[in-house]
């Protein structure tokens, strides 16, 4: 990068480690020197919850309102009934209109926790507010003669779909023309300049600044973040169980605290940077920092990235769990509970309450921990998989350990 940023939010961007590639990045930071910019990042509502994949961009709007912007949170209302293609092996499945807004709403309580949404703050929208209504005829004429099919097939979202000779619906072929419509609509709405995602979104990003510029004339501008890898190349967010969700009600807190105290000994400098707003100089101490004393610099990570979404207080009690746990052997008051059906027999097996609980997927997954010596209940190594469980410490809870990271409380519904 030979352009040095003299904004506050694009030098944050590139001291911090979130910036990937921008359309014009002189201009932009010109522009964010003369004024507050409006900059909006999209999100489709396919799941009840965002999750820590999403986490990069939400601190990037984050930035971008502590530095004198205003950030706007587009809700994909309309763009969800299309699903995103890019770098996917099949179609996403199709979610109806109230299962969309169910997860609007979930999500909404995310982005809360992160960017102050009052009077002159950041705003939420919803693209089913102009792309629900659009008439097509009208549409095709007015914006889809501005796209070229060749180059649209040359993008590597699509490509990488036809040259593996997977399906790729019309329907999902849209979505890229759909995106582009939604920076037009809101930089004629709401004075939207600069549209922000992961790199994957490059190639639709730039259609959308490309559109603009050929409908209206206006200089719009488009900025990436890197997709995110762990130091052992899983993606970003990914773990054995699935994704690491932001909602408490898909994760609890404790879980999410764990996520980051868990990770790698490479990877802290470069998440604290990413994910807290500790100064860059404190990060570079504490990520090179070696043996015991880079455990104080993975706590302190989980803190304040769990301050940050659920707050001091969920903080200090995941905290407090995790030292009862790993210290000092006890249950743990946080820790998540795995229920057994409440009309569960008296007698069930160590190896049954696994599966039915839904702590492994077979007996010969538990018979397997077991033999490997890789499973303790109330701290104690269990050797047996046909070990009977009392009821009655079934009905209080009984802790399990699978390994030295996975713990849950085994209850009765």
């Amino acid at each position: 990068m030979t352009h040095q940023p003299k904004s506050d939010f694009l030098r944050i961007m590139s001291e911090r480690g979130y910036l990937a590639d921008c359309t014009d990045l002189a201009a932009l930071d010109q522009a964010l020197l003369e004024g507050p910019v409006t900059a909006y990042i999209g999100y489709d509502a396919t799941a009840a919850s965002l999750h820590v994949g999403h986490l990069l961009n939400i601190m990037m709007l984050r930035w971008f309102q502590k530095t004198g912007n205003r950030p706007l949170t587009l809700m994909g209302g309309g763009t969800t009934k299309v699903g995103d293609p890019s770098f996917r092996s099949d179609e996403r499945p199709l979610l109806d209109d109230a299962a969309i807004q169910s997860n609007i709403d979930e999500m909404g309580r995310v982005f809360a926790r992160y960017l102050d949404y009052g009077p002159g703050g950041a705003t939420m929208l919803n693209n089913a507010e102009w792309l629900d209504g659009l008439n097509y005829l009208t549409f095709l004429r007015d914006i889809g003669r501005h796209f070229s099919v060749n180059r649209m097939l040359s993008f590597e979202s699509v490509k990488s779909r036809l040259d593996r000779e997977q399906s790729l619906s019309f329907l999902e072929f849209n979505y890229m023309i759909l995106q582009a419509y939604d920076f037009l609509e809101l930089n004629r709405r709401h004075g939207c300049t600069l549209q922000m995602g992961g790199s994957d979104q490059w190639g639709n990003i730039v259609n959308g600044i490309d559109l603009t510029r050929r409908v209206d004339d206006a200089q719009v501008f488009g900025l990436t973040s890197p997709l995110l890898t762990t130091s052992d190349g899983r993606k970003m967010g990914k773990s054995a169980g699935g994704a690491t969700w932001l909602s408490a009600d898909m994760l609890s807190p404790y879980e999410f605290w764990q996520f980051w105290r868990n990770t790698t000994d490479a990877d802290v400098g470069r998440f604290l940077k990413l994910y807290t707003e500790l100064p860059v100089e404190e990060c570079e101490r504490m990520g090179a920092l070696q043996g015991a004393e880079i455990n104080e610099a993975k706590t302190r990570l989980a803190n304040e990235v769990t301050t940050l979404l659920h707050g001091a207080d969920a903080a200090a009690r995941a905290e407090a769990t995790a030292r009862e746990v790993f210290e000092q052997g006890g249950a743990g008051g946080e820790l998540e509970i795995a229920r057994l059906p409440a009309d569960t027999a008296p007698g069930v097996t160590i190896a049954q309450a696994l599966v039915q609980s839904g702590l492994v997927a077979s007996g010969k997954e538990a018979k397997r921990l077991i033999a490997e010596g890789g499973l303790r209940a109330d701290n104690d190594p269990v050797t047996d998989p046909q070990m009977a469980l009392d009821h009655a410490a079934l009905e209080r809870g009984i802790k399990i350990s699978i390994g030295r990271k996975k713990h849950r409380m085994l209850q009765l519904g």
